[in-house]
Protein backbone atom coordinates (compact mmCIF):
# COMPACT_ATOMS: atom_id res chain seq x y z
CA UNK A 1 0.00 0.00 0.00
CA UNK A 2 2.63 2.22 1.11
CA UNK A 3 4.72 1.97 -2.49
CA UNK A 4 0.97 2.56 -4.27
CA UNK A 5 0.47 5.54 -2.44
CA UNK A 6 4.22 6.76 -2.92
CA UNK A 7 3.18 6.12 -6.53
CA UNK A 8 0.38 8.23 -6.74
CA UNK A 9 1.97 10.80 -4.86
CA UNK A 10 4.72 10.88 -7.75
CA UNK A 11 2.17 10.64 -10.79
CA UNK A 12 -0.29 12.97 -9.83
CA UNK A 13 0.64 14.78 -6.28
CA UNK A 14 0.06 14.50 -2.99
CA UNK A 15 -2.81 16.64 -2.67
CA UNK A 16 -4.39 14.80 -5.60
CA UNK A 17 -7.67 13.55 -2.37
CA UNK A 18 -8.34 17.32 -1.26
CA UNK A 19 -11.16 19.58 -2.24
CA UNK A 20 -10.90 22.69 -4.06
CA UNK A 21 -11.43 24.31 -0.74
CA UNK A 22 -8.94 22.11 1.01
CA UNK A 23 -6.18 22.81 -2.47
CA UNK A 24 -6.55 26.93 -1.15
CA UNK A 25 -4.46 26.57 1.66
CA UNK A 26 -2.31 23.38 1.09
CA UNK A 27 1.58 24.16 0.48
CA UNK A 28 3.15 21.76 -1.59
CA UNK A 29 5.93 20.10 0.91
CA UNK A 30 9.85 21.15 -0.50
CA UNK A 31 13.05 19.07 0.35
CA UNK A 32 14.24 22.13 2.30
CA UNK A 33 11.59 21.78 4.72
CA UNK A 34 11.87 20.95 8.31
CA UNK A 35 8.76 18.54 8.31
CA UNK A 36 11.22 16.48 5.69
CA UNK A 37 13.90 13.69 7.21
CA UNK A 38 17.15 15.29 6.27
CA UNK A 39 18.63 11.88 6.87
CA UNK A 40 16.56 10.43 4.71
CA UNK A 41 17.95 12.44 1.91
CA UNK A 42 21.43 11.64 2.23
CA UNK A 43 21.99 8.37 4.05
CA UNK A 44 19.64 6.47 5.57
CA UNK A 45 17.54 6.98 8.42
CA UNK A 46 18.09 5.51 11.56
CA UNK A 47 14.96 4.64 12.47
CA UNK A 48 13.71 2.39 9.12
CA UNK A 49 17.04 0.45 10.49
CA UNK A 50 15.66 -1.32 14.03
CA UNK A 51 11.80 -2.10 12.98
CA UNK A 52 11.11 -4.89 15.13
CA UNK A 53 13.89 -5.56 17.06
CA UNK A 54 15.22 -4.98 20.69
CA UNK A 55 16.53 -1.49 19.69
CA UNK A 56 13.57 -0.15 17.65
CA UNK A 57 13.35 4.14 17.92
CA UNK A 58 9.97 3.52 16.48
CA UNK A 59 8.32 5.60 13.37
CA UNK A 60 10.25 8.54 12.28
CA UNK A 61 8.50 11.65 12.99
CA UNK A 62 9.15 13.39 9.42
CA UNK A 63 8.72 12.72 5.83
CA UNK A 64 10.57 10.19 3.72
CA UNK A 65 9.14 10.62 0.03
CA UNK A 66 11.51 9.35 -2.77
CA UNK A 67 10.39 12.73 -5.05
CA UNK A 68 11.59 14.75 -2.60
CA UNK A 69 14.85 12.94 -2.36
CA UNK A 70 15.20 13.16 -6.17
CA UNK A 71 14.88 16.89 -5.83
CA UNK A 72 16.95 17.31 -3.37
CA UNK A 73 19.87 15.30 -5.54
CA UNK A 74 18.99 17.73 -9.05
CA UNK A 75 19.13 21.18 -6.79
CA UNK A 76 21.79 23.73 -7.34
CA UNK A 77 22.08 23.78 -3.35
CA UNK A 78 22.90 20.15 -3.12
CA UNK A 79 26.53 20.38 -1.94
CA UNK A 80 25.41 22.51 0.93
CA UNK A 81 22.35 20.98 2.39
CA UNK A 82 24.36 17.72 1.68
CA UNK A 83 27.66 18.55 4.50
CA UNK A 84 25.34 19.77 6.61
CA UNK A 85 22.70 16.94 6.61
CA UNK A 86 25.19 13.98 7.15
CA UNK A 87 26.63 15.76 9.76
CA UNK A 88 23.35 16.00 11.41
CA UNK A 89 23.21 12.12 10.81
CA UNK A 90 26.72 11.55 12.48
CA UNK A 91 25.98 13.24 15.31
CA UNK A 92 22.62 11.28 15.78
CA UNK A 93 24.55 7.73 15.04
CA UNK A 94 26.93 9.16 17.77
CA UNK A 95 24.85 9.12 20.15
CA UNK A 96 23.22 5.61 19.39
CA UNK A 97 26.69 4.19 19.09
CA UNK A 98 27.53 5.55 22.67
CA UNK A 99 24.76 4.45 23.93
CA UNK A 100 25.20 0.68 22.39
CA UNK A 101 28.79 0.81 23.48
CA UNK A 102 27.98 1.65 27.02
CA UNK A 103 25.59 -1.41 27.04
CA UNK A 104 28.16 -3.36 25.49
CA UNK A 105 31.07 -2.61 28.89
CA UNK A 106 27.90 -3.51 30.92
CA UNK A 107 27.39 -6.71 29.40
CA UNK A 108 31.22 -6.92 29.48
CA UNK A 109 31.54 -6.60 32.89
CA UNK A 110 28.78 -8.93 33.80
CA UNK A 111 30.61 -11.90 31.58
CA UNK A 112 33.62 -11.26 33.39
CA UNK A 113 32.87 -10.99 36.70
CA UNK A 114 34.08 -13.90 38.74
CA UNK A 115 32.54 -15.00 41.73
CA UNK A 116 34.32 -17.10 44.04
CA UNK A 117 32.70 -20.11 44.94
CA UNK A 118 31.87 -20.65 48.72
CA UNK A 119 33.76 -23.16 50.38
CA UNK A 120 32.31 -26.40 51.29
CA UNK A 121 31.21 -27.01 54.47
CA UNK A 122 32.86 -30.24 56.99
CA UNK A 123 31.61 -33.53 56.74
CA UNK A 124 29.50 -35.06 59.30
CA UNK A 125 30.25 -37.53 62.00
CA UNK A 126 27.60 -39.35 60.20
CA UNK A 127 29.48 -39.00 56.64
CA UNK A 128 32.73 -39.51 58.05
CA UNK A 129 31.93 -42.53 59.88
CA UNK A 130 30.17 -44.02 56.25
CA UNK A 131 33.26 -43.08 54.10
CA UNK A 132 35.59 -45.20 56.94
CA UNK A 133 33.47 -48.03 56.03
CA UNK A 134 33.15 -47.84 52.83
CA UNK A 135 37.02 -47.35 52.40
CA UNK A 136 37.64 -50.68 54.49
CA UNK A 137 35.35 -52.53 52.48
CA UNK A 138 37.31 -51.18 49.39
CA UNK A 139 40.74 -52.29 51.25
CA UNK A 140 39.76 -55.76 51.80
CA UNK A 141 38.25 -56.18 48.46
CA UNK A 142 41.26 -55.12 46.65
CA UNK A 143 43.15 -57.58 48.73
CA UNK A 144 41.15 -60.28 47.90
CA UNK A 145 41.21 -59.48 44.22
CA UNK A 146 45.23 -59.90 44.05
CA UNK A 147 45.26 -63.03 45.58
CA UNK A 148 42.71 -64.45 42.81
CA UNK A 149 44.54 -62.85 40.26
CA UNK A 150 47.52 -64.71 41.31
CA UNK A 151 45.45 -67.79 41.34
CA UNK A 152 44.34 -67.35 37.98
CA UNK A 153 40.70 -66.93 39.03
CA UNK A 154 40.34 -63.79 36.74
CA UNK A 155 36.27 -64.06 36.25
CA UNK A 156 36.16 -63.76 39.81
CA UNK A 157 38.65 -60.72 40.32
CA UNK A 158 36.75 -59.04 37.75
CA UNK A 159 33.64 -59.02 39.20
CA UNK A 160 35.50 -57.96 42.74
CA UNK A 161 36.65 -55.06 40.72
CA UNK A 162 33.52 -54.05 39.59
CA UNK A 163 32.18 -54.08 43.76
CA UNK A 164 35.50 -51.66 44.02
CA UNK A 165 34.23 -49.55 41.58
CA UNK A 166 30.88 -49.14 42.59
CA UNK A 167 32.06 -48.43 46.80
CA UNK A 168 33.97 -46.09 45.08
CA UNK A 169 31.05 -43.99 43.29
CA UNK A 170 29.22 -44.00 46.57
CA UNK A 171 32.41 -42.83 48.27
CA UNK A 172 32.79 -39.91 45.83
CA UNK A 173 28.59 -39.03 46.42
CA UNK A 174 29.41 -38.69 50.09
CA UNK A 175 32.21 -36.64 49.98
CA UNK A 176 30.86 -33.85 46.94
CA UNK A 177 28.69 -31.03 48.29
CA UNK A 178 25.71 -29.40 46.10
CA UNK A 179 26.56 -26.29 44.35
CA UNK A 180 24.89 -23.65 44.84
CA UNK A 181 22.35 -21.76 42.46
CA UNK A 182 24.79 -18.80 42.07
CA UNK A 183 27.58 -20.54 41.13
CA UNK A 184 25.36 -22.30 38.37
CA UNK A 185 24.00 -19.26 36.58
CA UNK A 186 27.80 -17.91 36.80
CA UNK A 187 28.84 -21.50 34.78
CA UNK A 188 26.16 -20.85 32.25
CA UNK A 189 26.93 -16.92 32.59
CA UNK A 190 30.55 -18.02 31.32
CA UNK A 191 29.54 -19.87 28.21
CA UNK A 192 28.37 -17.08 26.74
CA UNK A 193 29.38 -14.22 24.47
CA UNK A 194 29.00 -10.78 23.45
CA UNK A 195 28.47 -9.15 20.38
CA UNK A 196 30.36 -5.92 20.20
CA UNK A 197 28.66 -4.46 17.03
CA UNK A 198 25.09 -4.65 17.81
CA UNK A 199 25.47 -5.90 21.79
CA UNK A 200 23.53 -9.07 21.82
CA UNK A 201 24.42 -12.02 23.72
CA UNK A 202 25.33 -15.37 22.02
CA UNK A 203 26.60 -18.56 22.68
CA UNK A 204 29.93 -19.29 22.91
CA UNK A 205 31.15 -21.79 19.89
CA UNK A 206 27.82 -21.79 18.73
CA UNK A 207 26.56 -23.35 15.59
CA UNK A 208 27.30 -21.78 12.31
CA UNK A 209 23.88 -21.69 11.38
CA UNK A 210 23.12 -19.51 14.33
CA UNK A 211 25.92 -17.83 14.46
CA UNK A 212 25.17 -16.98 10.52
CA UNK A 213 21.52 -16.12 11.66
CA UNK A 214 22.79 -13.61 13.75
CA UNK A 215 25.38 -11.81 11.26
CA UNK A 216 22.71 -11.98 8.72
CA UNK A 217 19.79 -10.04 11.47
CA UNK A 218 18.74 -6.77 11.06
CA UNK A 219 19.98 -5.25 14.34
CA UNK A 220 23.53 -6.36 13.74
CA UNK A 221 23.36 -5.14 9.91
CA UNK A 222 21.65 -1.68 10.89
CA UNK A 223 24.39 -1.38 14.01
CA UNK A 224 27.28 -2.10 11.30
CA UNK A 225 25.74 0.41 8.72
CA UNK A 226 25.94 3.06 11.23
CA UNK A 227 29.04 2.61 12.53
CA UNK A 228 30.63 2.09 8.99
CA UNK A 229 28.94 5.65 8.90
CA UNK A 230 30.65 6.89 11.25
CA UNK A 231 34.06 5.88 10.26
CA UNK A 232 33.61 7.07 6.80
CA UNK A 233 31.82 10.57 8.26
CA UNK A 234 35.60 11.09 10.27
CA UNK A 235 37.75 9.80 7.48
CA UNK A 236 36.34 12.06 5.00
CA UNK A 237 36.02 15.48 7.95
CA UNK A 238 40.07 14.19 8.77
CA UNK A 239 40.61 14.01 4.73
CA UNK A 240 39.11 17.21 4.18
CA UNK A 241 41.24 19.21 7.36
CA UNK A 242 44.26 17.76 5.80
CA UNK A 243 43.80 18.63 2.81
CA UNK A 244 42.95 22.48 4.23
CA UNK A 245 46.57 22.25 5.78
CA UNK A 246 48.30 21.38 2.99
CA UNK A 247 47.40 24.56 0.95
CA UNK A 248 47.39 26.59 3.52
CA UNK A 249 50.85 25.33 3.92
CA UNK A 250 51.51 25.69 0.26
CA UNK A 251 49.82 28.85 0.50
CA UNK A 252 52.39 30.43 2.76
CA UNK A 253 54.74 28.26 0.91
CA UNK A 254 53.94 30.52 -2.70
CA UNK A 255 53.85 33.67 -0.28
CA UNK A 256 57.05 32.86 0.79
CA UNK A 257 59.05 32.55 -2.07
CA UNK A 258 57.02 35.80 -3.29
CA UNK A 259 58.52 37.66 -0.88
CA UNK A 260 62.28 36.10 -1.86
CA UNK A 261 61.55 36.80 -5.69
CA UNK A 262 60.57 40.57 -4.29
CA UNK A 263 63.50 41.04 -1.90
CA UNK A 264 65.85 39.44 -4.87
CA UNK A 265 64.47 42.38 -7.27
CA UNK A 266 64.89 44.90 -4.61
CA UNK A 267 67.92 43.91 -3.97
CA UNK A 268 69.37 43.65 -7.61
CA UNK A 269 67.33 47.59 -8.30
CA UNK A 270 69.73 48.45 -4.89
CA UNK A 271 72.56 47.15 -6.49
CA UNK A 272 71.91 48.84 -9.89
CA UNK A 273 71.07 52.21 -7.57
CA UNK A 274 74.76 51.76 -5.71
CA UNK A 275 76.43 51.16 -9.16
CA UNK A 276 75.04 53.75 -11.30
CA UNK A 277 75.71 56.41 -7.72
CA UNK A 278 79.25 55.48 -7.69
CA UNK A 279 79.69 56.01 -11.51
CA UNK A 280 77.89 59.44 -11.02
CA UNK A 281 80.42 60.43 -8.03
CA UNK A 282 83.27 59.24 -9.88
CA UNK A 283 82.38 61.64 -12.50
CA UNK A 284 81.82 63.94 -10.70
CA UNK A 285 85.08 63.40 -8.86
CA UNK A 286 86.95 63.58 -12.57
CA UNK A 287 85.05 66.76 -13.60
CA UNK A 288 86.13 68.55 -10.12
CA UNK A 289 89.25 66.87 -10.49
CA UNK A 290 89.72 68.70 -14.41
CA UNK A 291 88.32 71.91 -12.88
CA UNK A 292 90.69 71.85 -10.30
CA UNK A 293 93.92 71.24 -12.62
CA UNK A 294 92.24 74.08 -15.05
CA UNK A 295 92.27 76.55 -12.05
CA UNK A 296 95.75 75.22 -11.51
CA UNK A 297 96.97 75.83 -14.93
CA UNK A 298 95.01 79.42 -15.17
CA UNK A 299 96.18 80.53 -11.85
CA UNK A 300 99.99 79.93 -12.64
CA UNK A 301 99.90 82.05 -16.03
CA UNK A 302 98.62 84.87 -14.36
CA UNK A 303 100.88 85.20 -11.62
CA UNK A 304 104.00 84.59 -13.82
CA UNK A 305 102.65 86.79 -17.47
CA UNK A 306 102.09 83.44 -19.23
CA UNK A 307 105.68 81.62 -18.16
CA UNK A 308 103.96 78.93 -16.94
CA UNK A 309 101.19 78.36 -19.55
CA UNK A 310 102.23 75.63 -21.47
CA UNK A 311 103.90 76.16 -24.60
CA UNK A 312 101.19 75.04 -26.75
CA UNK A 313 98.90 77.45 -25.56
CA UNK A 314 101.64 80.41 -25.73
CA UNK A 315 102.44 79.52 -29.36
CA UNK A 316 99.27 80.13 -30.16
CA UNK A 317 98.38 82.97 -28.38
CA UNK A 318 102.18 84.39 -30.16
CA UNK A 319 100.62 83.43 -33.27
CA UNK A 320 97.57 85.00 -33.44
CA UNK A 321 99.74 88.00 -32.58
CA UNK A 322 101.91 87.86 -35.24
CA UNK A 323 98.78 87.62 -38.02
CA UNK A 324 97.30 90.41 -36.37
CA UNK A 325 100.34 92.64 -36.69
CA UNK A 326 100.94 91.69 -40.08
CA UNK A 327 97.03 92.44 -41.20
CA UNK A 328 97.43 96.08 -39.89
CA UNK A 329 100.96 96.65 -41.52
CA UNK A 330 99.25 95.42 -44.28
CA UNK A 331 96.54 97.48 -44.89
CA UNK A 332 97.84 101.10 -43.17
CA UNK A 333 99.97 102.23 -46.48
CA UNK A 334 96.90 101.95 -48.28
CA UNK A 335 94.98 104.03 -46.12
CA UNK A 336 97.43 106.29 -45.52
CA UNK A 337 98.20 107.35 -48.81
CA UNK A 338 94.51 107.49 -49.72
CA UNK A 339 93.98 110.14 -47.41
CA UNK A 340 97.28 112.09 -48.43
CA UNK A 341 96.19 111.69 -52.16
CA UNK A 342 92.73 113.60 -51.61
CA UNK A 343 94.18 116.25 -49.53
CA UNK A 344 96.97 117.68 -51.61
CA UNK A 345 96.65 119.61 -54.14
CA UNK A 346 97.20 119.08 -57.85
CA UNK A 347 100.18 120.61 -59.03
CA UNK A 348 100.45 121.95 -63.01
Amino acid sequence: MDAQRALLDELMGSARNLTEEEKKGYKEVSWDDKEVCGFYMVRFCPHDLFVNTRSDLGPCPRIHDQKLKENFEKSPRHDVFMAKFEAELAQFCEKLVMDLDRRVRRGQERLAQEVEPTPPPPLTAEKSEQIAVLEEKIKNLLEQVESLGEAGKVDEAEALMRKVEMLNAEKTALTQQPQNDKVLMLAQEKKMALCEICGSFLIANDAAERTQSHVTGKQHIGYGMVRDFITEFKTAKEKAREEERLAREKEVEERRKQREKEHEKRSDRDRYRDKDRDRDRERHRERDSDRERHREWNGRGVRDGGRGTDSRFRSVRDGGRDRYRDRSRSRSPVRRGHRRSSRSPIRP
